[in-house]
């Protein structure tokens, strides 16, 4: 029997197979047209809305208690019988940043499921009826080849529903995918994993396939056309405006010569480079929507065995701008541009309008009283003493070791992008040697991936491959202090971990001096600096540290420093 906080069906696209559909109402929910000023649903509904309200705090979602009420009213007015806009008017209510999007998504899914139990019913394709095509499959006694087998002619419909971008396909065969791929076969462990079922089918094999049926598409399109405009021709006959153009110029054989002529530009066709690119990055992108349907409908099965509180709390993707930066390193080139891209501009904005009032300076009275002889000696409107406009510096010591790499590069890639805002940024990077990246980071822009081009970097180390901060600050002041101007800011970034080397207090002592202002940004937990081979408390004292273990610390930490 479901939970509590388990939808009973009011949102099934399709009822289970071999069940009835079902349409009752929800005993306590407000009947659509009644006046929504008083409180819209309570009862089931009205704890389902507490329930996902709940959920969503504890993944850092700020919702307020007006904001409930407010979805309630929402789902009183929209009703039930439309899921996504039902979806759309809670998202209203509920999330007031874009970045919260993803998580209130999964969790919608969970407290409103689009359906219970099995969603393999043939007629859920539609008119085509895609799965009748296939034979009866018995996934949990089928062996290795068998699988194989079922995958291949699956593997066929998915690329078919690729290319027509049928959604109502998708769905069911994400569920098909997710029943017969999906489901854990270990003792005592009975649930879906959404990472089995798309290891096992491996949906990107569809994309070739899908890729050519949108050229074959593509091509009885131009060739129907063809023939249609061959069809006009011929029907028109000759005319002396045709005649003048040398199409249908032979007595009665006005249709063979112009059907000659609009069929030749299909011989020896080929679609154009340009467009087959296009067609599979587009295939490609519905692929990846494709495993996301995995994912939704594995949290859905998974809900109704172990429960929606268990789920909503460990089943929902952590949004990247509150994710650690320990975990962020797989994190790809693309993804990385994604989130960097629309925070920089938001940053760069801020410091802009922070530096315009910074030039506003101190008033000026002499000036001021001056002004005021126009209103009766009374200063009315103050007059400051403008200063020009300064634009810092900025020097940025990363940390490329292994261990805080996802860290400094995201950094890396925020500065560069807000490079504008500077007078002059310069990178350097070290493990436990200092080695100058401003060029390998301008070169690889926004467009490129920072590890990869540092992959090969062997200046950055040593000896060995451990980070030693003591030595890297010696080399500094050796080779590069004269990068840190008294205009400069200095950023260093790093965990100040040192493997037990000499920390070197002192030379960083002098790199602090000779800055302007410095800054370390720290991507461990305040509570771990000092432990084990930490000397983030010592080296706290001689520059201000702050701890950024995600994107959200970051984007604060430059709102109010730089």
């Amino acid at each position: 029997m479901p939970d509590e906080h388990h939808f009973p069906g009011a949102f099934h696209n399709r009822p289970a197979a071999g069940q009835p559909e079902r349409h009752e109402p929800l005993d306590d929910a407000a009947p659509r047209g009644e006046d929504t000023q008083t409180p819209a649903v309570i009862g089931p509904l009205g704890r389902r809305l507490v329930a996902l309200a709940d959920a969503m705090r504890r993944h850092g979602v700020v919702v307020g208690t007006s904001d409930v009420v407010d979805a309630g009213h929402v789902a009183g007015a929209l009703g039930l019988e439309n899921r996504e806009r039902l979806r759309e008017g809670l998202a209203a209510a509920l999330v007031r940043r874009g970045e919260q999007r993803g998580v209130f998504d999964d969790l919608f899914d969970i407290f409103f499921p689009a359906a219970l139990g099995r969603r393999t019913a043939a007629g859920d394709l539609g008119a085509d009826d895609l799965l009748a095509q296939l034979p009866e499959f018995d996934a949990e006694n089928a062996d290795a080849a068998e699988l194989r087998e079922r995958a291949k002619a699956l593997t066929e419909l998915l690329a078919r529903a690729l290319a027509e971008n049928d959604e109502q396909a998708l769905e069911t065969l994400a569920g098909v995918v997710v029943d017969e791929f999906g489901r854990l076969r270990r003792a005592g462990d009975e649930g879906f994993s959404a990472n089995q079922a798309i290891d096992q089918f491996q949906p990107n094999l569809a994309v070739a396939r899908a890729t050519e049926l949108l050229r074959e598409h593509d091509e009885y399109l131009r060739r129907l056309r063809a023939e249609q405009e061959a069809d006009a021709l011929e029907g028109s006959g000759s005319s002396p405006g045709l005649a003048d153009e040398g199409v249908g110029t032979s007595e009665g054989g006005g249709g063979a010569g112009s059907g000659g002529q609009a069929a030749a530009p299909l011989e020896g066709w080929q679609p154009d480079p340009f467009v087959q690119r296009f067609d599979r990055d587009e295939i490609r992108t519905r692929v990846a929507g494709f495993r996301r349907r995995i994912e939704t409908e594995s949290r859905r099965r998974n809900a109704e065995i172990r429960g929606s509180a268990s789920q909503a709390t460990y089943a929902v993707t952590t949004p990247i701008e509150r994710r650690d930066f320990s975990q962020t390193y797989a994190i790809d080139a693309a993804q990385m541009r994604r989130v960097v891209e629309p925070l920089a501009r938001k940053l760069a904005a801020r410091m802009a309008a922070k530096r315009r009032r910074a030039s506003h300076g101190r008033i000026d009275i002499r000036k001021t009283l001056r002004a005021s002889m126009s209103t009766g000696g009374v200063p009315i409107a103050p007059v400051y003493d403008h200063r020009t406009p300064n634009r810092s510096e900025l020097v940025i010591l990363a940390d490329m070791s292994s261990s805080v790499s996802g860290f400094s590069r995201f950094t890396i890639l925020l500065m560069q992008a807000m490079q504008a805002q500077f007078a002059r940024v310069r990178v350097f990077g070290f493990v436990n040697t200092v080695d100058e990246l401003t060029e390998t980071v301008r070169s690889v822009g926004a467009d490129g991936d920072l590890i990869e081009a540092l992959r090969g970097n062997t200046r950055m180390q040593r000896g060995h491959r451990n980070s030693d901060y003591g030595m890297t600050f010696v080399d500094f002041v050796a080779h590069h202090l004269d990068a840190v101007t008294p205009r400069a800011t200095l950023l260093v970034l790093g965990d100040a971990r040192t493997n037990s080397t000499n920390p070197r207090y002192d030379a960083l002592r002098t790199i602090v001096d000779e800055a302007r202002h410095a800054f370390w940004l720290n991507p461990e937990a305040e509570s771990q600096w000092g432990t084990g081979d930490s000397v983030a408390t010592k080296y706290a004292e001689i520059i201000d540290m702050h701890e950024c273990r995600t994107i959200t610390d970051l984007r604060d930490f430059v709102t109010k420093a730089l």
